[in-house]
């Protein structure tokens, strides 16, 4: 007797669609080998040579991130491009705050429709953050959900891998003295969504309308990727000027400087030593932002804060500039605690 009953893609999981997307990627993933990968896509574990990356005793460090909900104006403008780049950014700018040098790279991708351009569209993000960054993309996961995402909806989630020999972790050696350099952030980044889009809403604009600040959509503008720092910190720490990084994420410079501060010492920032960009400008005068606030919520247009020995500001500053970072002083170390400011922002 022939059943010809239910079947999975019945169920709303289709199976074929998935073993297409993998196909379809498998390019972009290819562009992002680096001395260490042993394998493409497909297997039921990545693989990664340590000894052939060009390591002899190291330590690993791994981080994991999302890209908060500025996922929902990505879904909502179809504007899927960047949010991979995002994405990766999250994991390797913190991973080189320790010290280590990101090598590998996986995503998770879950949906409750797998849309095979779209899904290739974030992918390829994705592979671009990599390659960006010197960091392979060797596996990850798409799941097909139904009933679990409402129709259109996605949720990304990544996960990277670096080292670094041993003993030459971050942050050491931070002493008074030492100098604060800033590097720019491309916007808003990945932090500070959900006050973002409030503040949209009370503004009563759309993604769709024209930027209040630069040319293009208001959401083609939200959107700008989190830039990435890896390869100019790579430079830094392989120059021997860096005693400490900070990633400028959730919590803004008040809440992250202080990570790699030791007991007793602080952060003295000077506020006048950039200017503010100018969507930070519109979302504090929308929003009627406090600068505490501002501070405590976004990078403020500071993406990346090193702390570099007073003797080895030029060669910092040189070794972030081979990635394009136009590094700036924007203050010191100090005795005391916690980061304090002079001057406002501007």
């Amino acid at each position: 007797m022939t059943k010809n009953g239910i079947t999975y893609a019945d169920a709303g999981v289709d199976i074929d669609a998935g073993n297409a997307l993998v196909e379809r990627i498998k390019p972009a993933a290819k562009r992002t080998a680096r001395p260490g990968t042993m394998a493409g896509l497909g297997g039921f574990g990545a693989l990664f040579d340590l000894k052939a990356a060009g390591f002899t005793d190291p330590v690993l460090v791994a981080a994991t991130d999302g890209v908060g909900t500025k996922l929902r104006i990505a879904i909502d403008t179809g504007n899927v491009d960047g949010i991979g780049i995002d994405l990766v950014a999250m994991c390797v700018n913190d991973l080189v705050c320790q010290g280590a040098e990101p090598l590998f790279f996986l995503d998770y991708f879950a949906t409750g429709k797998l849309e095979l351009d779209q899904a290739t569209r974030i992918i390829e993000g994705i592979a671009e953050g990599c390659a960006q960054s010197g960091c392979a993309l060797i596996g990850g996961e798409t799941a097909e959900m139904p009933g679990m995402y409402d129709a259109g909806d996605f949720d990304l989630a990544g996960f990277s891998v670096g080292a670094m020999e041993r003993g030459t972790e971050l942050p050491r050696d931070v002493t008074e003295g030492d100098v604060l350099l800033g590097l720019p952030s491309d916007g808003v980044h990945s932090n500070g969504y959900s006050l973002v889009r409030r503040i949209v809403e009370l503004s009563g604009l759309n993604w769709a309308d024209d930027c209040p600040w630069e040319d293009g959509t208001l959401g083609a503008a939200l959107l700008t990727p989190t830039r990435l720092y890896v390869k100019g910190a790579v430079a830094a720490l392989q120059a021997g000027c860096l005693h400490g990084l900070a990633h400028i994420t959730g919590g803004g410079l008040t809440e992250n400087l202080p990570r790699v501060l030791p007991e007793g010492l602080g952060a003295e920032v000077d506020l006048g030593a950039w200017s503010l960009p100018p969507v930070f400008g519109w979302l504090s005068d929308t929003g009627n932002m406090s600068q505490a606030e501002l501070l405590k919520t976004f990078n403020a247009g500071v993406g990346m804060v090193a702390v570099v020995p007073a003797d080895k500001v030029a060669d910092a500053v040189a070794a972030f500039a081979t990635d394009g970072h136009e590094a700036f002083e924007m203050g010191r170390i100090v005795a005391g605690t916690g980061v304090t400011y002079s001057g406002s922002l501007v």
